[in-house]
């Protein structure tokens, strides 16, 4: 439960409050740069890891006092555990479960404006402090007629802060992610996109009754039921799914069988999503899911959905085939056609940037070229990361001045790089099942 002491009164909502708020933090972070290379005059072998310390609080203070968009990269950029110092990944990975939560009379205005009514007159009970609290919206318990149920809150003013947000983020995440301009630009495009869908509570509810429907057959899966006449643009009332999240779950030490029930329920429900129903719950970090008795994963969260274009499909998995990466005239016209390389590229670029990406897509597909994978080997994620670590530092990677990869790409990326590490924190082997003709 929230404790009074640390929630917020207000969110910072105009233009001017949130960029005066990165304007200060912006400022920290400069001013702790300067004390570390004061110290390093002094002590030369000092590494930056005080300074990653440093800057990851006060970056993580200011974004969970602005929730929204700035606060949702924070968090996409702690699931992918290559692009960031641990000491970042270690902060932004709060942004999953823990943001400050907003004080009780904010959550009366917000019901008020939509129904009316304060939430005492909706529920039969309804909790005063949140009982989860994220980057776009923060969770109570109620009850009605004998249910209990989960009421997901946005904050205000986060809908009309997402473009203006993406572009004060801006400085942070070039500096963070060692990307250029351009390339920072193609992606921020889908970024912005998908949050502003995030933010529509209307078409999550639609997408959550969509997707739960398609994939109600797969074993061990639970979905709440939600309740349209007690949800809005800005609310939505849903069924509590009793259980734990999964680092909680950890703790009580399941068995190998309940950890495999459980990672082949989470496969089983993206294989379903990606290759029947080209679109896919692109948000796959801890917080979005519940395991509950007997072993089934409820899925708790619809706000992020990829729709995935057909031809985006056909190219992205054809790589993904052992023997595609063989063949070179139709493997370069993938190459071109995912946007990997370009005409812009020199033959020496085409060349390095095709050996870097089949490098890449051979050990990304290693899962789906075995009947069973065991996702517990480290080994294997310690490849992917030297892998990225190698390219990220090459000279001819640092020098290409263009954005590499459909930018469709960034969320299917992101999808399975969130499902590979959840399955290796539950240290599960799981049937990586394909369609047939990626057999």
């Amino acid at each position: 439960m929230s404790d009074l002491m640390n929630e917020q009164q207000q969110i910072p909502v105009s233009k001017v409050q949130r960029a005066a708020k990165f304007i200060s933090t912006g400022a920290k972070v400069g001013g702790n740069y300067v004390k570390h290379y004061a110290k390093k005059m002094v002590n030369p072998s000092l590494d930056r890891e005080e300074l990653h310390q440093s800057n990851a609080t006060d970056i993580y203070s200011s974004l969970s006092q602005l929730k929204g968009s700035a606060l949702k990269v924070a968090q996409m950029m702690s699931m992918d555990k290559n692009l960031l110092p641990r000491a970042y990944q270690d902060k932004f990975t709060l942004a999953q479960y823990s943001a400050p939560p907003l004080s009780y009379p904010l959550v009366v205005k917000t019901f008020q404006k939509y129904f009316g009514k304060s939430p005492e007159q909706l529920y039969d009970s309804f909790t005063k402090s949140a009982v989860n609290a994220a980057s776009i919206g923060q969770v109570h318990q109620a009850t009605l007629d004998g249910k209990t149920l989960a009421v997901k809150i946005q904050y205000p003013g986060i809908a009309n802060s997402v473009s203006s947000d993406l572009k004060l983020v801006r400085p942070f995440a070039l500096r963070l992610l060692n990307m250029n301009e351009r390339e920072l630009d193609h992606y921020m495009e889908e970024v912005e996109s998908k949050l502003l869908e995030e933010t529509d509570y209307v078409l999550e509810v639609q997408r959550s009754r969509e997707i739960s429907g398609e994939c109600s057959h797969i074993a061990n899966l639970n979905f709440p039921t939600y309740y349209d006449e007690l949800s809005a643009e800005r609310i939505i009332t849903m069924d509590w799914l009793e259980g734990k999240h999964i680092k909680e779950w950890l703790v009580t030490n399941p068995d190998q069988l309940a950890r495999n029930q459980i990672g082949q329920a989470l496969w089983d429900f993206y294989h379903h999503q990606v290759h029947n129903l080209k679109q896919v719950h692109a948000d796959p970090h801890p917080g979005n899911f519940i395991i509950q008795e007997n072993n089934q994963l409820g899925i708790i969260d619809f706000g992020c959905v990829k729709v995935i274009p057909e031809d985006f499909y056909a190219g992205y998995f054809a790589l993904i085939k052992k023997d595609l990466l063989v063949r070179g005239s139709e493997l370069d016209q993938v190459f071109f056609d995912l946007e990997f390389i370009s005409e812009k590229d020199s033959p020496e670029e085409q060349e390095y940037f095709k050996s870097v990406f089949k490098e890449m897509i051979s050990l990304l597909g290693k899962p789906f070229h075995v009947e069973k994978f065991d996702f517990s080997d480290d080994g294997f994620f310690e490849q992917i990361f030297k892998l990225g670590d190698r390219v990220s530092n090459d000279k001819l990677f640092k020098k290409s001045n263009q954005a590499r990869g459909s930018r469709h790409g960034l969320y299917v990326n992101r999808t399975y790089f969130g499902l590979y590490n959840l399955l290796n924190q539950l240290q599960a082997e799981v049937v990586t099942t394909k369609p047939e003709w990626l057999e």
